[in-house]
């Protein structure tokens, strides 16, 4: 894997569509027009089957100052291999979509954007009666959640999360001052990348080598935070910590022990407080943030396979419904 002297992609010098096809997908990239501006989607799909012959379509959402074009692909080749469909895209103010970068001002038009492609997909041939599952990861999960309250009830088969962001961790809370002190500017310094930043990419990779090759990510945003984006953060942690009870979907929710970004109670309590009925929490020892792209094989392989046995049995359980 090419980790330095600006290779093209995550993986080296190989052609793009050489590199899916050793990987046993297919991909395509394209612009999707939303209410709230041009996003960037992509999506993977098994090689070996008819689009009619997947299993279940999932819609995958990445983290933040992230994007679904450098290892966030990993986890969507992966669900592809299993025999699903995958589309991602990449939220306003990230990757290749329109906004100001790593801006998150308005969540709600956040998800929304997000969700009007999903929803446009999910509702086309050949997949409108297949199940359907909603996968975030940390800032993703969130706004994966916004994207579920946003939804219909019966919408979607279930929800995945990893390492989501429902709680924002103690030391990571812009101070109370900061945000009031600059509100006083009337919104001029909202999009003012101000805010304390502890440099949470360390905290989230566990092998040294990943972590060279996620840094090397040239559309990954490595600017502070934004007044209006920890403002905005703030604001939607809160409403969905206030809401997980209206959460009936099916959902399976993984964090590490020791992520150092969100907290593991993010996911104990989405899974304490939600009204589903099939629901699963693992919490994996000692791993950190960046559960698929950041840790060894060995962990990132356990995780993908508790995954997968999930998203299965799913899909065997509710696929006839």
């Amino acid at each position: 894997m090419g980790t330095s002297g600006g290779t093209p992609n995550f993986w080296g010098h190989m052609p793009e569509e050489e590199y899916y096809t050793s990987q046993g997908v297919r991909n395509t990239k394209s612009f999707f027009d939303t209410p709230h501006g041009k996003i960037f989607t992509q999506s993977f799909l098994p090689l070996d089957l008819q689009p009619n012959e997947v299993k279940a379509t999932v819609f995958m959402t990445h983290g933040y100052g992230s994007d679904t074009g450098w290892l966030f692909q990993k986890i969507c080749i992966n669900f592809a291999t299993w025999g699903y469909a995958v589309f991602a895209a990449d939220l306003l103010g990230h990757g290749r979509s329109d906004g100001l970068r790593c801006y998150l001002g308005d969540m709600d038009k956040v998800a929304s954007a997000s969700l009007s492609f999903f929803l446009h997909v999910r509702r086309s041939e050949p997949y409108k009666d297949l199940p359907a599952f909603l996968f975030g990861e940390s800032m993703g999960g969130l706004a994966t959640l916004l994207m579920y309250f946003k939804s219909e009830p019966d919408t979607w088969t279930g929800l995945m999360f990893s390492a989501p962001l429902f709680v924002i961790p103690e030391d990571m809370k812009p101070s109370r001052l900061h945000l009031f002190a600059y509100g006083l500017l009337f919104g001029w310094a909202d999009t003012w990348a101000a805010m304390p930043d502890n440099k949470m990419v360390g905290k989230a990779i566990r092998d040294p080598e990943k972590l060279k090759i996620i840094a090397s990510n040239p559309r990954r945003y490595t600017g502070p935070p934004r007044v209006g984006t920890m403002r905005e953060l703030l604001r939607v942690t809160q409403y969905v910590q206030d809401n997980f009870s209206k959460v009936t979907a099916p959902f399976l929710t993984v964090h590490g022990t020791s992520d150092g970004v969100t907290c593991p109670s993010s996911s104990k309590l989405l899974y304490e407080k939600a009204s589903s009925e099939d629901k699963s929490l693992k919490l994996y020892e000692g791993m950190y943030h960046s559960l698929i792209q950041g840790e060894p094989d060995e962990s990132a392989n356990l995780v993908l396979s508790d995954m997968r046995e999930w998203i299965d049995q799913r899909v065997h359980r509710y696929g006839n419904k």
